[in-house]
């Protein structure tokens, strides 16, 4: 009964989580009218379900006589290496915030929400087994609200700007404010082309969460001698979307993601041809569409962003090698600080006049507002050196053998599945469609990470610790 209800309340988790941003801008333009930062109220709908999906863990882990007892203990206070380097983190993070931290307490939780509710979830998550039904349905759920998303989101890229102001969306297009509404979309540099960001906040978190229904669609493909016309045109469209949110870190993830999977489908005797010809199409394609689309593809001020940024990361984990406190930099910096914009020293910054609470540089000046010096968010965008800025060298550490760890293990489990799979034929698809999932999402997601704040999307970080949870069981009893 409790397993029934949880694995019911996670699919439903699982189907509304890429909803979040639209629902809740929606929400608060209904309960309190245009202009309004999304309310906190309807914002942590989100953790208070996953707080009762994890109630329910606990209850059933703690309640069901098979979970009980192994060599005289509860099976869910069996630890392993994951669960040691995550708690190796928490108290990590505590320690470095108590004694060397500068910030409010609210940027603490504000730290701890981003970098520690899903691992902690994932923890807690993993001393369950999950049901084959779920596990089939998980994959459908995924890409099902996957497609409903990816249309949607095709269609908002030409969709009129009074659509989006009806549904509570900022007028100001590709500038975050954290006292404000979202802003619908974001416009490519120096050009009008729209970067789709669909249900969700921002076109990088919607190009990263795409990661999650395209790993399923991959899986699933490859996992058939047959491809359907439904499966082909949801390819169609995942991809489209995709392409459309003009994130090159998501890009670039899902061509790992693809090549992957395929290295994994194709007969060896063919692999080295099919690989080397996959890489040669994909790099002729990148190469043509950078010539004749620089502004798309360069974007030379984000890029520089993406070359600076961690570098003074670095340089700042150099002068606080113990680290900054939880909150220090990344996603919750960005949550209470002052909107800045960076632009080139040639630029002509008088576009921003319209919004004179808009901090904006030529190169390292601010030229607006005169009336005080801008506190800026630190965006290391890279999400390992966020954690090192945070927690010191130490955490980058923890953090870094957690993911490799985690990598090794969900392939380990990759090649005895695809073993046993070969064994029995086709009865094993489950189980072998939803861990390859797993592997090739939080792979891309952790490739992505070296170029973003890739965890920081609820929708990203639940659904994939969750996907993890249902794998990597510590007791080796509960594994499959």
């Amino acid at each position: 009964m409790l397993q029934r209800l949880r694995e019911r309340l996670t699919l439903l988790f699982l189907a509304l989580l890429p909803l979040h941003a639209l629902l809740v801008t929606v929400g608060t333009k209904l309960l309190v009218g245009k202009g309004h930062a999304p309310l906190a109220v309807l914002a942590l709908w989100k953790e208070a379900l996953l707080g009762v999906i994890l109630v329910l863990n606990v209850m059933e882990a703690m309640t069901n006589e098979k979970w009980k007892m192994e060599n005289g203990k509860w099976k869910i206070f069996h630890f392993d290496v994951i669960d040691v380097l995550i708690l190796a983190l928490l108290i990590l993070a505590i320690v470095v915030s108590t004694f060397n931290f500068q910030l409010s307490t609210f940027n603490f939780f504000l730290g701890f929400r981003y970098d520690f509710i899903p691992l902690v979830a994932f923890l807690v998550a993993r001393r369950v087994q999950w049901s084959e039904a779920f596990q089939r349905m998980a994959c459908k759920v995924l890409l099902g609200i996957g497609v409903i998303v990816s249309i949607y989101g095709i269609l908002t890229a030409f969709l009129p700007m009074k659509f989006f102001l009806w549904l509570g969306y900022s007028p100001a297009h590709s500038l975050y404010f954290a006292d404000g509404p979202l802003a619908a979309f974001q416009q490519v540099s120096e050009t009008m082309l729209r970067r789709i960001q669909s249900t969700m906040s921002g076109p990088n978190q919607f190009g990263l969460w795409l990661l999650i229904p395209f790993s399923a669609l991959l899986t699933t493909v490859s996992s058939k001698k047959r491809i359907s016309f439904a499966l082909s045109a949801a390819g169609l469209l995942l991809v489209s979307a995709l392409f459309l949110t003009f994130s090159r870190a998501a890009w670039i993830a899902a061509f790992v993601m693809a090549m992957v999977v395929l290295c994994g489908s194709v007969p060896r005797r063919l692999l080295k041809g099919v690989a080397a010809g996959a890489v040669l199409i994909v790099v002729a394609i990148a190469v043509v569409a950078s010539l004749l689309f620089p502004s798309v593809f360069f974007r030379l001020s984000s890029s520089r962003g993406h070359l600076v940024r961690p570098l003074q990361a670095i340089g700042r984990m150099i002068d606080h090698p113990l680290g900054e406190g939880l909150g220090a930099a990344g996603p919750a910096s960005n949550r209470v600080s002052e909107t800045c914009v960076f632009l080139r020293p040639q630029d002509d910054p008088s576009w921003a006049k319209t919004t004179p609470r808009l901090c904006v540089f030529l190169g390292s000046t601010q030229v607006q507002p005169a009336d005080h010096a801008c506190r800026c968010p630190f965006l290391p965008e890279n999400w390992y050196l966020q954690i090192g800025v945070e927690m010191g060298v130490a955490g980058f550490v923890l953090f870094v053998a957690l993911v490799i760890v985690v990598l090794v293990r969900l392939g380990d489990l990759r090649h005895k599945t695809e073993d046993i799979r070969h064994t029995m034929g086709s009865g094993m698809d489950v189980a072998y469609v939803l861990r390859l999932t797993s592997y090739v999402s939080f792979l891309g997601v952790s490739i992505a990470a070296l170029f973003l704040h890739a965890w920081e999307d609820s929708a990203v970080s639940y659904t994939v610790w969750l996907l993890l949870a249902v794998q990597l069981h510590p007791s080796p009893s509960l594994r499959r």
